[in-house]
């Protein structure tokens, strides 16, 4: 494959120590050249950028370990073919998604879906992927099935009820406090419920065959009351409270299961991301993102540090060019 030239930002670390330098380069066996347009600025990146993993790639190297853009050379994909780029080692093991151009094994390339911004798909996967494994995963959401999702009007909230709805979902359920604004949840769910200032759910919950709980604390006790035998409740996050109460006879009589979602014990098997990004393509949900020149990469590090869980921090990378 012929090579190309391009501008990278490579890490004389450990530390923020990043440099845009001139580099070469040329896609081999198995792996694809990438025009890249945005990548993500990420905890792991911060990580690897200090130094602290054993397995990393040991400096000078280049960064980050997602980003978005469009296929230059390669031997499985067509180029122009617009792609989010994650795993296979990217940005620890080997060099990573923060310049112009990055080469990358094709396992880690995943074609974003028509109608999906590939920015938003960028912004929106590590969220999503957490809302996949809630739902797909964990709570095993099958077709005709009610679903309720808590905190449903937070970012992994609303994604949980988009790969619900696209898991089969017969019915959809938000529970929202009741002085929060719901407008963020049209046409990701048929229901909103209301959950008062003590976290008490609203007597109109419907009877659900399964729960994602991203709120934990009395909410928690307040929706197992509404599954049905059977059913069982998917715990992602304790937001409203760390402790929540079980009433063991409706949870031995019933027949429920509270299940976990630890994304640290979880991995991302092949073929994941495309279908996360299938999910979330078709739902009306725009991300928080902060946006920042390349060029201040340690800016961008710093945004992340200081930001918050639901805001997206990304380089844009066309300013390298």
């Amino acid at each position: 494959m012929s090579a190309r030239q391009g501008t990278v930002l490579r890490c004389y670390g450990p530390g923020q120590q990043l440099k845009a330098e001139d580099a070469e380069l040329v896609a081999g066996a198995g792996e694809t050249l990438v025009e890249m347009h945005v990548a993500s600025v990420t905890q792991l990146d911060r990580t690897v950028l200090a130094g602290k993993l054993a397995q990393q790639l040991q400096p000078p190297f280049v960064p980050g370990s997602e980003g978005a853009g469009v296929v230059v050379d390669s031997q499985q994909y067509e180029p122009g073919t617009r792609v989010v780029v994650r795993g296979g080692g990217v940005g620890v093991a080997r060099s990573g998604t923060w310049g112009s151009l990055a080469v990358v094994p094709d396992m880690s390339i995943h074609p974003v879906p028509v109608g999906l911004d590939a920015t938003d798909a960028l912004a929106l996967l590590a969220p999503a992927l957490t809302a996949h494994t809630a739902v797909r995963r964990v709570a095993q959401v099958v077709e005709g099935e009610t679903v309720v999702v808590t905190g449903a009007t937070g970012l992994v909230g609303r994604l949980c009820a988009a790969v619900a709805r696209a898991a089969g979902a017969y019915k959809v359920v938000g529970l929202a406090r009741s002085d929060e604004s719901v407008h963020v949840l049209n046409g990701l769910v048929d229901q909103v419920v209301r959950v008062d200032e003590l976290g008490q759910v609203g007597r109109e919950l419907p009877w659900c065959n399964a729960a994602i709980d991203t709120v934990g604390g009395p909410v928690t006790s307040g929706v197992l009351s509404h599954i049905t035998p059977g059913g069982r409740i998917a715990v992602l996050g304790y937001s409203a409270g760390e402790f929540a109460t079980l009433d063991l006879h409706q949870l031995i009589g019933r027949d429920l299961r509270v299940l976990p979602v630890n994304m640290q014990r979880t991995t991302i098997e092949p073929g994941t991301v495309s279908q996360v990004l299938a999910d979330i393509a078709p739902a009306p949900i725009t991300p928080d993102v902060e946006l920042v020149p390349a060029t201040h990469a340690e800016e961008a590090l710093d945004l992340l540090a200081a930001g918050t869980t639901e805001r997206r921090v990304l380089l844009d990378l066309t300013r390298l060019r």
